[in-house]
């Protein structure tokens, strides 16, 4: 056959619309996820079209370091050792007062398991919808690299217009493939429910003041996100005796012992110079009045009641005050 003498046009989009249109493809595309099962832990960062951060982990907070939440941190320590050895284990939902410890809990874990395979993956709530691809990228990692991934989601909490919530619903439990043996998802709320509850929704219900047919669905979709999660564990606000145990605890892991180096420590509360830090850290909750000295008692006291309440986290911080303004009095005294 004779062959087509007509020439072949080309056509090219303008330099300008190729531009815009690979600014659009990435920006829709979210990029291929790699992960590396020897990196501890990664923190998705930059939206939808982000990638895997890897994170350089402190190991320096233990399971033992955290007081007052032993109920909690056993339930936890449990689930997670099952997961480990490949035993069903179930998502987790920690809810309850700020500043209890739900995100130290993980970090401890991280801790006291990176060496059995526990990897850690920290999103945000805004990114959950890339929450699926990581899953298929652990999915994709060799059987054999002995690693279990807890996919981290501090803070979780939803509004009614946030539709977001139903990609984290897939994944916890409703598709094909959610049941999984390399993926557990950890989340902390202080919403209990994740989503908002109004009173509207009941008192519409109760005068038939609502245009829905079944109005009592609205009320199960509110509740079932966080029935996907199998374990709840709930943190409460806390006495003061654990409070001041907790500060005592944290002072004592201080290299230059601030219980002791305080200049005005009271006579009576001389044996606790003579304590070794390792017996320091076994004080129980009973006998803490005791062995705080009485000028760091009554300054921790003033601290939580200037927080607005007593919480591990505000025990943590004062003692990052006390031992702070202690070592810098030291310094300028010998200057």
């Amino acid at each position: 056959m004779p062959q087509s003498t007509k020439p072949v046009t080309n056509y090219a989009l303008p330099d300008h619309l190729l531009d815009l249109l690979g600014q659009y493809l990435q920006e829709q595309v979210t990029p291929i996820i790699e992960i590396d099962p020897a990196q501890l832990a990664y923190r998705w960062v930059s939206g939808h079209n982000g990638h895997l951060e890897p994170l350089a982990v402190n190991l320096f907070l233990s399971l033992d370091d955290l007081h007052g939440i032993d109920i909690q941190k056993a339930k936890l320590v449990q689930n997670t050792r099952q997961f480990l050895k490949g035993h069903p284990a179930n998502h987790v939902l920690m809810t309850g007062t700020r500043g209890a410890g739900k995100s130290s809990l993980i970090r401890a874990l991280l801790q006291a398991y990176h060496s059995e395979g526990l990897r850690i993956i920290e999103i945000a709530r805004d990114d959950l919808r890339v929450l699926d691809k990581i899953r298929a990228a652990i999915n994709a990692l060799p059987a054999d690299c002995g690693c279990h991934y807890v996919v981290y989601c501090d803070d979780l909490a939803f509004n009614g217009q946030d539709e977001s919530y139903r990609t984290l619903k897939s994944v916890l439990d409703g598709s094909l493939d959610s049941e999984q043996d390399k993926l557990l998802v950890y989340a902390t709320s202080n919403r209990r429910h994740l989503l908002p509850q109004l009173m509207k929704d009941n008192v519409n219900i109760y005068n038939g003041q609502t245009d829905e047919v079944n109005p009592y669905e609205t009320i199960d979709e509110t509740v079932s996100l966080s029935d996907r999660f199998g374990l709840w564990l709930s943190f409460h606000p806390m006495d003061q005796n654990t409070y001041l145990h907790i500060v005592h605890h944290y002072l004592s892991l201080s290299p230059n012992r601030s219980i002791d180096n305080t200049n005005d420590v009271k006579a009576n509360d001389a044996k606790v110079n003579d304590n070794t830090a390792s017996d320091t850290q076994k004080v129980g909750v009973e006998t803490t009045n005791n062995t705080l000295p009485d000028n760091i008692r009554a300054a921790a006291l003033r601290w939580a009641s200037e927080r607005g309440g007593r919480s591990g986290r505000v025990a943590y911080q004062f003692s990052r005050y006390w031992i702070g303004q202690t070592r810098l009095a030291a310094e300028d005294s010998q200057s």
